[in-house]
Parts: C-alpha cells; sequence; structure tokens
C-alpha cells in the first residue's frame, strides 16, 4: 500500500465532531433492505453512530467464541450492520446513505475491534470499497450502486490478491476482455475476505488490451453477475472470522462497470485504498488491543482479581503502563495521520507516504507487542487459555497478522527508498 498518491478522499470532519453462523455458498443472491426495521437516517442522526456501533458490537459479542472457535463469517453481525445502515457511512445523504466521514470509520473500527479484529477489518475494508465508489464511479453505476449501499444493502468485498504479482498492488495477470458492450472477467483470487458472503466486488484486472501489468482497472460485479467457485479451508491461526476464502469469479458485466478510468487503478489506490486501508486496518488492531486491555483491567479490578494478583507489584504496574503507552501512542498517529489525508492537497510528498507507512508499521507492532505485554502480566491462566474472559489468547493470535497484511518488510524498503528523497527530513 505504498504507492505514490495524489489526493485525499471523503474526509469531511474532525474526529470530535461525531460523537448461526455458516458460510454462504449459493453463487447468487440480491438482498433488499428489511424497510420494516432498517435504520433510517433520521434515526441514525438521532442515535448516533456510536450508538448504532454499540448495537453491532453487542451482536457480536454472542458470537464471537463460535465464530473463531469454527472459523465461520460473523453472519449475524454482517445483518446487525445492514439494519442499522452502517454499510452505507460512507454513501452522500442524497444517494440514501449516512453522509459519514472517514474518521466516523475509524471510531466504529476502533469499536468493533474492542469485541472483534475480524468484523473490524470486514467493516472498514468494506468502507474502503465505497470510499473508491463514492469518489471515482461515473454514471449510470454511481447512481445505480450508491442507492443500494446507502440502504445497507450491498456488502462489498475486495479482489486484489493474485497468483504470481506477489501482493504487489499495481499489477494484474488476468486481464479483461471485451466485446464492446461487455466486459469478461475470469479472475482467481487466494484471499478475498468475506467473499462467500458478499453481495458485489471490487476486482482489479489488467485492462483491455494492455501492454503492461501496471495498466490496472477496476470493475465492480454483482453476485448474480457471476460464477463464484470457492476453493480450499481457511484455517488460519487467527482472524478466523474474516473467513479470507479462495474464489474463481467467473462472468460477464456492461462495460460501464469500470471504476474509474481504465487502467487508472493507480489513481484510485493511490488516493483511497492506499490511505484508507492503512487507517482502517491501525483502527482495527488499535480496537482489538485497546478491548484487550481494558478486559484486564476489569478482572485485575474485581474481588476476584484482587486476591489473585497484587495490584501493587511494581512489575505489574509497569507492564501495565507500557501496554498503555504503546495504545496511546498509536491513538495519536493514528489521529494526526487522519488529519494530514483530511488536509493535505498532495498525498503523493515522500513525509506523507513517510507518515501513511509509519502508521500502518507501528500499528502492527506496537498492538500486537501491548498484548503480549498483558500475557506477562497476568499469566498463564487469563494471558494464555482460551476460556479466559480477557481473550488475550484470541486477541494476540489475531494482531499476529497485521505484521504481514502487506508486510511491514515491504514498507520499510518502501520507506527507505522516501526517506532518500527527503533530505531535510520535513514531518507531515
Amino acid at each position: 500500500m505504498s504507492s505514490s498518491v495524489s489526493t485525499p478522499v471523503l474526509l469531511n470532519r474532525t474526529p470530535g465532531e461525531r460523537d448461526a453462523n455458516q458460510p454462504r455458498e449459493t453463487a447468487k443472491r440480491e438482498i433488499e433492505p428489511d424497510v420494516t426495521t432498517a435504520v433510517n437516517r433520521g434515526e441514525a442522526e438521532t442515535v448516533g453512530f456510536d450508538a448504532l456501533a454499540d448495537q453491532v458490537a453487542a451482536v457480536a459479542e454472542e458470537h464471537v467464541a463460535a465464530a473463531d472457535r469454527e472459523a465461520v463469517f460473523p453472519v449475524a453481525a454482517l445483518d446487525e450492520l445492514r439494519r442499522t445502515r452502517l454499510l452505507g457511512l460512507l454513501v452522500p445523504v442524497e444517494h440514501g446513505g449516512l453522509g459519514g466521514s472517514v474518521a466516523d470509520v475509524l471510531r466504529i473500527g476502533i469499536r468493533l475491534g474492542r469485541v472483534d479484529m475480524s468484523l473490524a477489518m470486514i467493516f472498514t475494508m468494506h468502507c474502503q470499497q465505497v470510499a473508491a465508489v463514492v469518489r471515482h464511479a461515473a454514471e449510470p453505476l454511481r447512481s445505480e450502486l450508491l442507492g443500494r449501499l446507502g440502504s445497507g444493502a450491498e456488502y462489498l468485498a475486495s479482489v486484489t490478491t493474485e497468483v504470481g504479482t506477489g501482493g504487489h498492488l499495481l499489477s494484474a495477470g488476468s486481464a479483461l476482455r471485451s466485446d464492446g458492450a461487455q466486459l469478461a472477467v475470469d479472475r482467481f483470487a487466494p484471499i478475498v475476505t468475506g467473499g462467500a458472503h458478499a453481495d458485489g466486488f471490487l476486482i482489479t484486472m489488467r485492462a483491455v488490451e494492455a501492454d503492461a501489468p501496471n495498466q490496472v482497472s477496476l470493475v465492480y460485479a454483482r453476485r448474480d453477475q457471476l460464477t463464484t467457485d470457492a476453493s480450499g479451508d481457511w484455517q488460519p491461526m487467527g482472524m478466523r472470522a474474516s473467513h479470507s476464502i479462495a474464489l474463481q469469479l467467473t462472468g460477464t458485466v456492461p462495460a460501464h462497470q469500470i471504476v474509474g478510468a481504465p487502467g487508472g487503478f493507480a489513481d484510485i489506490a493511490g488516493s483511497v485504498f492506499g490511505p484508507l486501508a492503512h487507517l482502517g486496518w491501525s483502527a482495527a488492531w488499535l480496537g482489538t488491543a485497546a478491548g484487550a486491555l481494558s478486559r484486564v483491567l476489569r478482572l485485575l479490578r474485581s474481588p476476584a482479581g484482587r486476591k489473585r494478583f497484587d495490584v501493587k507489584s511494581e512489575l505489574l504496574l509497569t507492564r501495565l503502563s507500557k501496554a498503555r503507552q504503546r495504545l496511546d501512542s498509536v491513538h495519536a498517529l493514528l489521529w494526526r495521520t487522519e488529519e494530514m489525508v483530511r488536509t493535505t492537497s498532495n498525498l503523493s510528498l515522500p513525509r506523507n507516504q513517510l507518515l501513511l507507512n509509519a502508521l500502518k508499521i507501528t500499528a502492527a507492532e506496537q498492538c500486537h507487542a501491548a498484548v503480549d505485554d498483558l500475557v506477562d502480566a497476568v499469566g498463564l491462566r487469563h494471558g494464555y487459555l482460551k476460556d479466559s474472559p480477557t481473550r488475550l489468547e484470541q486477541a494476540l493470535r489475531d494482531l499476529r497478522s497485521a505484521a504481514l497484511n502487506y508486510s511491514n518488510d515491504r514498507l520499510h524498503l518502501a520507506d527507505g527508498r522516501l526517506a532518500l528523497m527527503d533530505s531535510e527530513v520535513r514531518f507531515a
């Protein structure tokens, strides 16, 4: 996610302004919003986005243990995201959405991460896809799709991974084919988060008649326009509820379902995908570590905890201090980066790219380290065993993926090159 960037996206408010889980295997389905129970925009404004996030988190809490144990998608939580219409958070009001900002996405990502990191990642990645549609889709796709997204009827999955590209976002092996009116999609992706449950997909493919693999187009496809064949078994260490399976996608879509300019995905990646990935992921990781710390502190302050632990122990207090310090540092960096993305006119400057990458690297490292500190602080029973109410064991497994999710090593290489371009060491 270290590609060059040109313009910010959808950051129109400051952070403080507003405060049964089985994979679906059917290949074709359209979801209609339940108008009798769905939250409308007026209700959302009255209740507040935070309260809506609390409702989703409460549903997720009921299923988090089973979803992790069985490695299944959090279907009930997704249904609640639909009902609250938080899936349409970034959709403008004129298209029936909630008209929220990226700052709202981050706050909700943190809240959901306190309960389930997989759910927080699912939500923030969906919002990343929505942001790309809002900023780059042209008519008639824009109106067609934003109406469904705004109502909460459509969950979007991202199809960017590909065998042979080494995870490089700006190259594609599979090529679109066109007969003029229709585009033929034939694409295998080894990892598609929530792919078995998505109502639509944003898919990167080599542009029609492209001369080079870096001429990449982003194409939208509804599930009912494709045949989707899942393969493999999702049994990871952590992030088990993300259900990030391999998918073969085959079908045809109208030519107007290209998002952005044909072959112009680099602009979308730079202005939307990269910044929102680093911001959204970091919010999910911060929420996960903050939830772990909160559960540990509640344990230590409980009558049973006071009997079991010496809360005056200098070693315990020091470990709690270090964990909190790590999270405060990530929190400060997250909101500084959000401010930079919201206010800058040129994200491609080395100092701005370095800050975006620093957020991702730092959040991945420090959130995992904070939970690791907590494991040492509370010991085997409450730090290592699955049945502890602290859920540190799951949080540590989930957060281990953070440094691998667009590898920190790759970002360090990019940052080294960027550092050489900024000999004055200017800060964003």
